[in-house]
């Protein structure tokens, strides 16, 4: 069984109900499944090796979903190209990847320039090239593809972010999706009355619910817009049910004039992720939403949810500074530096292993080797589980700031600051100082119209965790800089502080 076999049970089983919702066209499962195929055939007919690279460069929509899909039908290898991105780094994608096929809607066509890859436009119906529409009417009877491919070869290409480093491309085989696929029902309880609001890009973690949702009968809702205002209205409006978004959308939902929990009638299910949520956070966003909030842990090179957090967890405020507990088909330690697994309550590196796992990096085999030890996937994040089996992040490895031989984490200092009304959000690093090895940073975005002194911040956060892990300087910011999916690039912050820019 492949990934794609989900969707096309799914197909069978309830052919006239709505797979896609968009702002101008409900698509059934029937005729969903009938665009998958041709376009699937397409791809067959423009490049029958398997395993070729496919890059996708869009904007959600339904075409996006058709195309994704298809890839994953006819035994290719999809590479997502993020539309935000720039050109010069597609380029670098693409040149990486070596890809044979390009699908880029028509608004981006000038940010992908890679000419040796078969070009197919998304959203053109004539212009002077092979398009999306094309292949759906050249290849409407077409039977699906069968496949003969086993459980490690790769479904997909993803290039990590890059705000600890170069972004590499990680190669996630099916393996990895048939376990997030299975996780993500199972931890979610998803069925054919849910309708997803596809907030995220499909580029990003969005595409890791794409097949649970369909695999379960239910619909994904295209939004009429981007904005916090457009998510606002397909719960309002549209009956959305579910989403998955970063934190910074959802304070942003809040923050909507006017808006209240009546504008999310239908909602069930509010997962955040890509970046942690503060306790004091989470209290104003489970005051606001109910008790739907939810998260998981997961990186790229083991996609989504190699734990996760229900609803129910954060019915108890001691779990509030978890990222939950393992999901299925995931075996998640910690690890001391000399290989040695530590016993509950004690931190060290975060490590994973099952079939969640990557096989490794594209091309970059030094680095997978660095990565992949024994069978353990070091995630580069430090943590400690409790009694309990909850895991508890205390931060990347390579975060750690060690300020007069004592080890500060900064989300630890990024909670405290987050529980003064004045901070909007921040973010905490470590700059070299000649008497204490390093001292602790920290940027800090105000609320609008919020006023508050570097003294009473650090005073604030004294307080509550002592000299040690106070900041030496803390800078204030009108935008904290961020990535396209929005985390905030803690790197970029360090690096304007070195550079005398904060």
């Amino acid at each position: 069984m492949y990934p794609i076999d989900f969707f096309w049970r799914a197909a069978q089983r309830w052919p006239d109900r709505i797979a896609i919702d968009t702002p101008t066209e409900r698509i059934t499962y029937r005729a969903l499944a009938r665009r998958v195929r041709a376009v699937a055939a397409g791809l067959v007919q423009c490049d029958p090796a398997p395993q070729s690279r496919v890059g996708i460069c869009a904007s959600n929509s339904a075409e996006h979903i058709i195309v994704l899909l298809a890839v994953l039908a006819c035994g290719k290898v999809w590479v997502p190209l993020n539309p935000k991105s720039t050109s010069s780094e597609i380029r670098r994608i693409t040149d990486t990847i070596d890809a044979s096929i390009l699908f880029v809607e028509v608004g981006y066509a000038a940010l992908v320039t890679d000419e040796r890859a078969q070009r197919i436009l998304i959203g053109a119906a004539d212009a002077g090239g092979t398009t999306l529409d094309f292949l759906v009417q050249a290849h409407a009877d077409a039977p699906p593809p069968t496949l003969d491919l086993d459980g490690d070869a790769t479904q997909a290409i993803k290039f990590t972010g890059g705000t600890t480093g170069a972004p590499k491309g990680v190669m996630q085989p099916y393996r990895a999706w048939m376990a997030n696929i299975v996780n993500q029902i199972h931890a979610w309880s998803f069925d054919e009355n849910d309708r997803y609001v596809m907030a995220a890009p499909i580029t990003h973690g969005t595409s890791t619910y794409v097949l649970p949702i369909l695999a379960q009968g239910g619909c994904h809702v295209i939004m009429n817009g981007a904005g916090a205002s457009a998510v606002r209205d397909a719960f309002k409006y549209r009956g959305g049910t579910v989403c998955f978004m970063p934190p910074t959308l959802v304070y942003m939902l809040m923050a909507i004039e006017g808006v209240t929990r009546a504008d999310f009638p239908q909602l069930k299910r509010l997962i955040y992720g890509g970046a942690p949520m503060p306790p004091e956070k989470i209290r104003e966003v489970r005051a606001f939403f109910g008790p739907v909030l939810g998260t998981t842990y997961g990186q790229t090179e083991a996609p989504q949810i190699l734990t996760v957090m229900r609803p129910e967890d954060f019915e108890d405020e001691a779990n509030w500074a978890a990222v939950g507990r393992c999901t299925w088909y995931s075996d998640v330690a910690i690890m001391a530096p000399d290989g040695t697994l530590l016993p509950p309550g004690e931190v060290g590196e975060v490590v994973a292993r099952g079939p969640l796992v990557m096989t490794g990096y594209w091309k970059l085999p030094e680095k997978t080797a660095e990565t992949l030890v024994d069978g353990w996937l070091h995630t580069g994040d430090r943590g400690l589980f409790d009694a309990r089996g909850y895991l508890y992040l205390k931060d990347r490895l390579k975060d750690l700031v060690i300020t007069g031989g004592f080890n500060v984490y900064p989300i630890e200092v990024e909670n405290a600051l987050s529980q003064h009304p004045a901070v909007h959000e921040s973010t905490v690093f470590g700059i070299p100082d000649d008497k204490w090895g390093e001292s602790v940073n920290a940027a800090v975005q105000l609320r609008p119209g919020q006023q508050a002194s570097e003294a009473e911040l650090a005073a604030f956060v004294r307080e509550r965790l002592g000299p040690v892990q106070t900041p030496k300087r803390i800078h204030f910011v009108n935008d904290l800089p961020r990535s396209p999916v929005g985390k905030v690039l803690k790197n970029a912050v360090r690096d304007m502080a070195l550079t005398g820019q904060l």
